[in-house]
């Protein structure tokens, strides 16, 4: 019997999913071959046939490997086109294992390649044994990096103050993880991605821990819940008598958080024209309080989160692409809770302890089959609506331990549709504003407008519902 060859979850050593292998020949008797001697030995390929398509490939996927001719239309003996294939690869990905193969192998022409990134050289006719064990080393020597790679960043986060309140054991969230490590101590602007509920800010303050600023103030904005009359005002402060009800001078939020970080959420809900106020203090440090002539520096470092595409504002005219660029130095972008599904008991254990806690309610834990039912729900709120689910959960509990009914989530768990006159005020609400946001493609602002609401009134439904 043939072994899988599989990648191997960096947390725990378990067998994850079939190790995906990029291979790019312009021949196609060759990638026959190659995929009737490596199908068997349980790995997922994808052919190409041109260097141009394996960079469109690399740029649209992530590989567990790449075995690449290097010879091409262009010509057939000098191995030039495929010298710089594999050094656009390692442009792509400094990381993924590169097997090169050529029908004119020799050692010069071995030796460039591994100096531009390949980790290894097959000349053809190749022997399939040598082949098998090639790619066998380079996978291996890949995963252990990358499990090395993933237990530090891991660590790193998990040091850092505060850290036990972030959960991400599961394979979905390991990018996100150590993209955290990495850039957590630098000082560069992230914007961080994803639906409603999916921990944006939580990822906000664990950057923040993880920084040289960790000892200054996190100064947090819900930018789509500040209404466009006094945004001015609330981000750059104002001076005495600069509009009708300034008393006083105010300190803007870039102020309190100069030396520190600034966290602004639902960035795309920010107005044009209040966009291209924001861009001028990104790109200078420069402000004025509103009624002021005084120019004034602030040092901050810009966190954002949206769950808008802002690539598709950009092209409606809704977002200043120029801000975009400086807003997304790096950008992490958050699976939703139906994509980590493994770390839903863990998550469940986190908020079951703290809402104990907060309640004077000393439960055991949850029943396995109010375990299950959760492993099973599509939870549309993400993380947030688990949160609630599990804080509502600990104040309906009879018994000392949670049981099936008291998550609420039994319409879900039957799927029967159910209609009106069968939902409480609550249910039916909750279900227009998960429709309408859908619709809006998660524009918080189109989501009010449809349903009639101040934005400040739907974030506080969005909030009270978990959505």
């Amino acid at each position: 019997m043939v072994e899988e060859v599989t990648r191997t979850d960096a947390s725990n050593g378990a067998k994850d999913r079939p190790c995906r292998l990029l291979v790019a020949d312009d021949q196609s008797h060759i990638l026959e071959a190659i995929q009737l001697l490596l199908k068997p030995e349980g790995y997922e390929l994808e052919m190409v046939r041109t260097p141009a398509l394996t960079l469109e490939a690399m740029a649209r996927e992530t590989f567990d490997g790449v075995l690449v001719d290097l010879n091409y239309t262009r010509d057939t003996t000098s191995g030039q086109e495929g010298l710089e294939l594999v050094a656009r690869i390692r442009e792509i990905d400094t990381q993924v294992p590169i097997v090169v193969m050529t029908a004119w192998g020799n050692i010069e022409l071995a030796v460039e390649a591994m100096r531009r990134g390949a980790g290894d050289f097959i000349q053809k006719p190749w022997e399939n044994a040598r082949l098998l064990s090639v790619l066998r080393t380079q996978m291996e020597l890949y995963r252990s990096q990358r499990r090395a790679q993933w237990l530090e960043a891991e660590n790193r986060i998990l040091r850092a103050p505060g850290a036990p309140n972030f959960i991400a054991s599961s394979p979905s969230m390991r990018p996100v993880v150590e993209t955290m490590a990495r850039i957590g101590p630098s000082d560069a602007n992230v914007l961080i991605t994803g639906e409603h509920g999916t921990g944006k800010e939580v990822v906000a303050q664990t950057l923040h821990r993880l920084s040289n600023r960790a000892d200054r103030t996190l100064v947090a904005v819900n930018t789509g819940a500040l209404p466009e009359g006094t945004f001015e005002s609330e981000l750059f402060g104002h001076v005495k008598g600069a509009f009708t009800d300034a008393r006083a001078d105010r300190i803007g939020r870039f102020e309190l958080a100069s030396n520190g970080t600034l966290f602004l959420d639902e960035i795309a809900n920010i107005p044009v024209r209040q966009q291209a106020k924001l861009l001028r203090v990104l790109e200078t440090g420069e402000m004025e309080r509103v009624g002021s002539s005084k120019t004034l520096r602030v040092n901050v470092r810009m966190l954002s989160a949206t769950n808008a595409d802002l690539r598709g504002e950009c092209a409606a005219g809704r977002f200043r692409e120029d801000l975009l660029f400086r807003l997304n130095t790096v950008e992490i972008s958050l699976p939703t809770l139906r994509e980590r599904r493994e770390d839903i008991p863990l998550l469940a254990a986190h908020f079951l302890a703290r809402h104990s806690a907060r309640y004077r309610r000393p439960l055991q834990g949850m029943e396995p089959a109010a375990l299950q039912l959760m492993l099973q729900y599509s939870w549309p709120g993400n993380v947030r609506e688990l949160d609630h689910t599990i804080e509502r959960a600990v104040l309906m509990a009879r018994g000392e331990r949670i049981e099936i009914g008291d998550l609420g989530l039994q319409m879900q768990r039957t799927g029967a549709a159910q209609s009106l006159d069968e939902m409480d005020l609550e249910t039916v609400e909750a279900v227009l504003i998960r429709k309408a946001l859908a619709r809006a493609n998660g524009n918080v602002s189109h989501a009010a407008d449809a349903l009639g609401l101040s934005r400040g009134a739907l974030y506080r439904r969005i909030e009270k519902y978990g959505l």
